[in-house]
């Protein structure tokens, strides 16, 4: 079974500056503990690397590290920290960013920013711009109304090929307590997958749940999104190191248990696993 990761973290804090990294994340995830992880890396692995959340003087210095490590662990296109709601300066970095031969999108974080932010007229500039150039917009939000504005940038700027992250991080509960999903989160997935230009990332909700996950827990999240989007649309992804957390501590077989979890759920239903594990990523990012 092979396996294109659509959703990977490195970062070293030695290195760059991570704010908001602690407990077991603040350490280094490079390409050795990547390796470590997975059971080393061979043709059957391919990553797709998402901004780890430096600060934002380093989104250059984030992509350039991890195109100097690519070749290791075959990253093979790299989502790059960005701001789009700074007018010229976002121009320019997009620019620079571009000049990269692995950059393929980037990822303004919605998740910590006000509601109403992706439709300000500032955000909207960037994203046009963002789409001339030919690169995607991974969306991490973690509210509802966020996932409204997305829906409302997908028709502002139906050009921009875009990403919903972790399913819009919906509230899942725990193993020992799961939540059924939210009837306000399924209407407004299934008004965002109306926009054929967007995708969604079957990833994060290990993280949701706080480590403490169980297969079929996640199972009614899996098929609201195979019920919106269709398999043609759906990409795994691993979110490691973040959702490897389980008990205060990595959990090394996370990045296993979540690619089972995932194949299994889609086997079991007859979808096709190898577009949700491999092509749709290659497809969307445009790395086939």
């Amino acid at each position: 079974m092979r396996v294109l990761d659509s959703h990977l973290h490195l970062w070293d804090p030695s290195r760059l500056d991570y704010s908001w990294l602690e407990g077991p994340l603040r350490a280094r995830f490079g390409p050795e503990e990547l390796a470590a992880a997975v059971g080393g890396i061979d043709e059957s692995h391919g990553f797709v690397f998402v901004q780890a959340g430096s600060a934002e003087d380093q989104y250059l210095d984030e992509v350039a590290w991890v195109s100097s490590v690519a070749e290791q662990v075959n990253v093979r296109g790299i989502v790059a920290g960005a701001r789009l709601d700074l007018g010229e300066a976002t121009v320019r970095y997009l620019d620079a960013a571009a000049e990269h031969p692995l950059v393929v999108g980037v990822r303004h974080l919605l998740q910590g920013a006000p509601v109403g932010l992706a439709r300000s007229v500032e955000f909207r500039a960037g994203a046009a711009a963002l789409a001339e150039r030919g690169l995607t917009f991974d969306a991490c939000v973690q509210t509802v109304p966020q996932l409204r504005d997305v829906i409302d940038l997908a028709a502002e700027v139906p050009e921009l090929r875009i990403v919903l992250d972790h399913l819009g991080k919906p509230v899942v509960g725990t193993a020992a307590d799961p939540a059924a999903p939210a009837t306000e989160w399924v209407d407004a997935l299934a008004a965002l997958a109306q926009h054929p230009q967007v995708f969604c990332k079957l990833s994060g909700l290990p993280a949701e749940a706080g480590g403490d996950w169980s297969a079929g827990q996640m199972e009614p999240f899996l098929d609201a999104a195979a019920a919106a989007f269709g398999v043609e649309r759906l990409m795994w992804g691993s979110d490691w190191p973040v959702s490897a957390v389980r008990a205060s501590k990595i959990d090394s077989v996370a990045i296993g248990a979540w690619t089972e979890a995932v194949a299994s759920w889609a086997g079991a239903r007859d979808l096709d696993v190898d577009a949700i594990l491999w092509r749709n990523a290659e497809r969307f990012y445009g790395l086939d």
